[in-house]
C-alpha cells in the first residue's frame, strides 16, 4: 500500500463491494449532519454503498424504509443544519437480544457490515456489544432460516467506527466532541445579550447550562465571559462557600462592577454530594446581599442553532477519517473511535475510551474529584487551572512580591480575542506579583511613551470585546528603536508580551537584533499569535482566525440560501488573508464550497475552465447552486473580477454569477468562544513563562537575558503548545509572502475537493495508526484544544 516515498494514498483503498451504514444516536448535537455528509460522500467517492439508518438504533431494529441508500445529492444543504437530519432516538429494544437480532437481520439483507455510529458513550458501547455478538446473531438467523450459509460467510464480520457527538464534551480520549463548540456559541450569545441588559440595572444573573455529569460547558463559558463564580460537578466548593461567594460578589459591586454572572452546571454538587441548584444560589444572593437576581436556564437552546465553523470542520475531518478506518479495518481490528488530539485526528480503541469515561464517573461518585479531573484529560485540566488562576483576585498581602515590570502590547491588525489575551496576561501577571504596563498603539505608541500601569479592575469585561482595546498598529519598531529603548529604560520594563500577527513576529526579530546596541532589549520577550490570516510561523492557530472563519461561514450560508432560492446561480466570494489561503480553504470546507483558489496551490486558466465545467455538470443535478472562494492575493492576474467575468461568460445559459468581497467583516464583531478561550489560555501560559525567565535571568539586581531562547513565540503545534525561539523560526518562514513554508491545513484541501466531487489525491500517511488512550500526558505535550 505504501508508495516509494513512504506516503500512503487512499486511492489504494477501495470501497467497491462494501456497504456502510451511518446512524446518529442518543442526544442530538450540532455538526452531526456535517459528519453524516462527510461519511456519505467519502463512502460514495471510494465506491462503497452508503445507507442512512434513520432514527438511530430504533430504525436499525425496525428496518424497512428506515434503512435507505444515500446518494450524493441527498446530503446536500445539510452542512449548515443543526441537530440531525436522519433522526435520533433512544432505543430500549436494541438493548435486548431480540432487538439486536432483528437489527442484524436488517443489515445482512442489505449487505451492510460497516457501521459508522455518531453518538455518545452509551450509543458507542451498544455498537461494540453488537459487534461482539455479531457471529452468534448470524448463526441464530441461519438456524431460523432468515439467512443462508453464503450470507453467514460473506458477512461474517461487523466493523464499527465511532464519532462522538455530544454537546457536553464528556467523552475521554478526545479534546473536543462534535457539538461542544456550537453549544458554547449558544451560551456565549446568551451571556453577551444578558450583559447588556444587566448593565442597565445592576443585576446578578445565575445562568444554568447543560452538563449533568460534566462541567466542561460551564467551565469554558465561565472562562470565556469572565464569570464571577462557576459551579461544576468536578470541583465542589469547600464548606463555607456561601459566605465566600457573597463576599466576592459584594467586593465586585463595590468596585463599580454593575453586573455579576454566576454559571452553574446542571450537575453541580457541594462537598457533601448535595445538588447545588440555580434557584438555591439566587435565594442565597437575595437573602445575603439583597441584589436584584435573575435565573436563566438555557436548556435545549444549547443543542439548537446552526453548527459553528469549528464543528463543521471537526465533523468533516472525522467523517472522512471514519470511512478510511472502516476501509482499513480487519476482523482483528478493535472497534475504534475517531478523536481529536490537539490539532490531529487520531484513532483510539472505543472500549478504552468508554472505560475511562466510566472511570471518571466512578471517581466522582467516590468523591475523588482531583482524580476525576485528571482522568478527564489535559484539555479539561488546563481549562480548570486557567480558571483558578484568573477567577479570584487575591488580597495584596497574599501575592508574591516581585520587583518586575512587564509590558503588554498589541501589534498588527486587530483580531477578535486580543482583549481576552490582554486581560488574562494582566491578571496572571498581577497574581505572579509583577507590575503590569499597557502600551497603546503598538510600537508607535511605545516610542511616544503611551505606557501606563494597568490594574486588575481595568481589564474587567474585556473577554467579549472585539478588536483591540489597547489600540494596535502595523508599524515595525526598527525606525523607532532608540525611542523604544529609552521608554524601556524610563519605565524600567523587564519583560515584553507582544500579542499580534506577522508584524509582531518581525518586530520581535528586530528587537532581538538590536540587543547588541541596546541593553534595554536584553529582557525576556514572548509573542502570542493573533491574526485573522493565521499566517504566523510556529503556530497552527492564531487568535482571531476562528472568529473570521465563523464570519465567512455565516455569510456563505446566507449566500447559499439566496442561490438555492434563485437556482442556477454561482457565487464567487473573496476572503482576506494576504497570501495565506487558510481562510479561503478552511472556510470553503466549513461552507461546502465547490472550489477555493489560493496562492499556495498555483492554478491556471485550465483549472478555471475545468471548475466551470464541473459546475455546469452540477447544474444538471438537483443541486443548482455553486460557491467558489478566492483568497485576496491568490493570483495577481486572475482577480476576483476576472474569475467572475470568466464564469459569467462560460456559464451563459447554464448559470448566472454573482460576486461578493467580504472585506473587514471577517475581523468579526464579538470574538468566538474558541478565540476567547484560546486567547485566555495561551496568554496565561505566556505570562507564567515570563515569570520563570525573569527569575532565571535576574542577576546582581537586574534582569539580563541575551540568549536566543529568551525571545520566543508560543504557538499550538500539532498536539502541544510550545515555546519556540524566534531565531529558529526564520528557517520556516517565507518573508516575501509573509507565510510559513509549511502549513498543516493544506492537508485539508483534498477533503474539500472530495466532498465537492472532484477526483483528487489524498495523503493519509498521518492517519491509520490505532493509538491507546493516554492517561496522564507529560507536561511537554499539554494540548490546548478548547
Amino acid at each position: 500500500m505504501a508508495q516509494s516515498d513512504h506516503k500512503k494514498f487512499f486511492e489504494n483503498l477501495s470501497g467497491a463491494g462494501k456497504a456502510i451504514g451511518v446512524l446518529t444516536s442518543g442526544g442530538d448535537a450540532q455538526g452531526m449532519n456535517a459528519a453524516v455528509r462527510a461519511v456519505v460522500r467519502m463512502g460514495i467517492y471510494v465506491g462503497a454503498k452508503v445507507y442512512f439508518v434513520h432514527e438511530g438504533y430504533q430504525g436499525m431494529v425496525d428496518g424497512g424504509d428506515n434503512i435507505e441508500e444515500a446518494t450524493w445529492e441527498s446530503v446536500s444543504s445539510m452542512l449548515q443544519v443543526g441537530g440531525t437530519v436522519i433522526g435520533s432516538a433512544r432505543c430500549k429494544e436494541f438493548r435486548t437480544h431480540e432487538g439486536r437480532l432483528k437489527a442484524a437481520c436488517n443489515l445482512v439483507q442489505r449487505g451492510i457490515t460497516n457501521l459508522c455510529v455518531i453518538g455518545g458513550d452509551g450509543s458507542l458501547t451498544g455498537a461494540n456489544l453488537f459487534r461482539e455478538e455479531w457471529s452468534g446473531l448470524l448463526d441464530e438467523l441461519l438456524q431460523a432460516g432468515k439467512i443462508d450459509n453464503e450470507a453467514v460467510l460473506k458477512y461474517s464480520h461487523l466493523n464499527i467506527v465511532g464519532m462522538v457527538g455530544s454537546i457536553d464534551n464528556d467523552f475521554c480520549g478526545t479534546d473536543m466532541t462534535i457539538g461542544t463548540d456550537s453549544a458554547l456559541h449558544r451560551i456565549i450569545e446568551v451571556v453577551d445579550a444578558i450583559m447588556t441588559t444587566a448593565q442597565s440595572h445592576q443585576r446578578t444573573f445565575v445562568l444554568e447550562v447543560m452538563g449533568r455529569h460534566c462541567g466542561y460547558l460551564a467551565l469554558v463559558s465561565a472562562l470565556a465571559c469572565g464569570a464571577d463564580w462557576v459551579f461544576i460537578p468536578e470541583m465542589p466548593p469547600a464548606d463555607g462557600w456561601e459566605d465566600l461567594m457573597c463576599t466576592k460578589l459584594s467586593e465586585n459591586r463595590a468596585r463599580k462592577k454593575r453586573l455579576n454572572i454566576i454559571i452553574v452546571s446542571e450537575g453541580a454538587i457541594d462537598s457533601n454530594n448535595k445538588s447545588i441548584t440555580s434557584e438555591h444560589i439566587k435565594d442565597l444572593v437575595v437573602k445575603c446581599l439583597g441584589f436584584d437576581t435573575r435565573v436563566t436556564i438555557l436548556g435545549h437552546v444549547q443543542r439548537g442553532g446552526t453548527p459553528s465553523a469549528f464543528d463543521r470542520i471537526l465533523a468533516s475531518r472525522m467523517g472522512v477519517e471514519a470511512v478510511l478506518a472502516l476501509l482499513e479495518a480487519s476482523p482483528d481490528t478493535p472497534a475504534c473511535v475517531v478523536s481529536l488530539c490537539g490539532n490531529q485526528s487520531v484513532r483510539l480503541p472505543l472500549m478504552e475510551c468508554v472505560q475511562m469515561t466510566q472511570e471518571v464517573q466512578k471517581a466522582m461518585d467516590e468523591g475523588k474529584f482531583e482524580e476525576a479531573v485528571r482522568l478527564r484529560g489535559r484539555s479539561f485540566e488546563n481549562n480548570l487551572n486557567t480558571y483558578k488562576l484568573l477567577a479570584h483576585r487575591k488580597p495584596q498581602s497574599e501575592l508574591p512580591h516581585s520587583s518586575f515590570n512587564v509590558a503588554v502590547l498589541n501589534v498588527g491588525a486587530p483580531a477578535a480575542g486580543m482583549n481576552a489575551a490582554v486581560r488574562s496576561a494582566v491578571r496572571v501577571g498581577i497574581t505572579e506579583g509583577h507590575k503590569m504596563f499597557a502600551v497603546n498603539d503598538g510600537f508607535e505608541g511605545f516610542a511616544r511613551g503611551e505606557i501606563k500601569e494597568i490594574h486588575w479592575g481595568d481589564v474587567g469585561g474585556w473577554t467579549g470585546q472585539g478588536g483591540s482595546l489597547l489600540g494596535t498598529k502595523r508599524t515595525l519598531p526598527a525606525k523607532y528603536i532608540e525611542k523604544i529603548a529609552e521608554q524601556m529604560r524610563i519605565n524600567n520594563i523587564n519583560a515584553l508580551l507582544v500579542i499580534g500577527g506577522f508584524e509582531a513576529y518581525l518586530g520581535l526579530s528586530e528587537l532581538l537584533a538590536s540587543r547588541g546596541k541596546y541593553d534595554e532589549f536584553c529582557v525576556p520577550m514572548v509573542m502570542v499569535p493573533a491574526t485573522v490570516s493565521n499566517n504566523v510561523p510556529g503556530s497552527d492557530f492564531s487568535i482571531g482566525a476562528d472568529t473570521a472563519l465563523n464570519a465567512i461561514t455565516d455569510t456563505c450560508d446566507r449566500i447559499k440560501q439566496s442561490a438555492s432560492g434563485t437556482k442556477r446561480r454561482v457565487f464567487i466570494i473573496e476572503t482576506m488573508g494576504g497570501y495565506c489561503g487558510y481562510l479561503a480553504s478552511v472556510g470553503g470546507l466549513a461552507a461546502g464550497a465547490d472550489a477555493a483558489y489560493i496562492f499556495e496551490e498555483p492554478f491556471d486558466i485550465r483549472d478555471l475552465q475545468s471548475n466551470v465545467e464541473h459546475l455546469t455538470e452540477k447544474m444538471k443535478t438537483s443541486i443548482q447552486r455553486g460557491l467558489v472562494l478566492r483568497n485576496e492575493n491568490s493570483n495577481e492576474n486572475y482577480t476576483t473580477d476576472f474569475i467572475y467575468q470568466l464564469y459569467s461568460e462560460e456559464g451563459k445559459g447554464v448559470f448566472d454569477c454573482r460576486k461578493n468581497v467580504l472585506g473587514h467583516m471577517q475581523q468579526g464583531g464579538s470574538p468566538s468562544p474558541f478565540d476567547r478561550n484560546f486567547g485566555t489560555k495561551i496568554a496565561a501560559k505566556a505570562m507564567l513563562w515570563i515569570s520563570r525567565k525573569l527569575k532565571e535571568t535576574y542577576r546582581q539586581g537586574r534582569v539580563f537575558a541575551n540568549t536566543e531562547d529568551s525571545v520566543c513565540l508560543l504557538g499550538m503545534h500539532r498536539r502541544a503548545l510550545i515555546f519556540q525561539p524566534v531565531v529558529q523560526l526564520k528557517e520556516e518562514t517565507d518573508f516575501v509572502h509573509r507565510i510559513p513554508n509549511e502549513q498543516w491545513w493544506l492537508k485539508l484541501r483534498p477533503l474539500m475537493k472530495i466532498l465537492a466531487k472532484y477526483k483528487t489525491s489524498y495523503d493519509v500517511s498521518d492517519s491509520g495508526q490505532l493509538e491507546h488512550v493516554v492517561r496522564n500526558r507529560s507536561k511537554e505535550t499539554e494540548n490546548v484544544a478548547i
